[in-house]
């Protein structure tokens, strides 16, 4: 998400700055308050915990793997 930010700063300072999630986690809102304290964040639900590998728990499952099907081994 900061890295979209980012992008979107190259253009110039937005007057007001919406993010809409349908899940976000607590690090995730906190960190994200913290870069850009004029950003609106909008979610339909907040997840307390992260895995090792930042994927919040329970989440949505792998939206991945729901979407695209499992992951190969390559």
């Amino acid at each position: 998400m900061s890295a979209a930010i980012d992008s979107l700063y190259q253009f110039g300072q937005p007057s007001q700055m919406h993010i809409l999630v349908v899940i976000a986690s607590t690090e995730a809102i906190d960190n994200i308050s913290r870069l850009y304290p004029e950003a609106y964040i909008w979610t339909a639900a907040i997840d307390d915990e992260l895995t090792a590998k930042s994927y919040i728990v329970p989440g949505l499952g792998d939206a991945g793997d729901l979407a695209y099907g499992k992951k190969s081994k390559d």
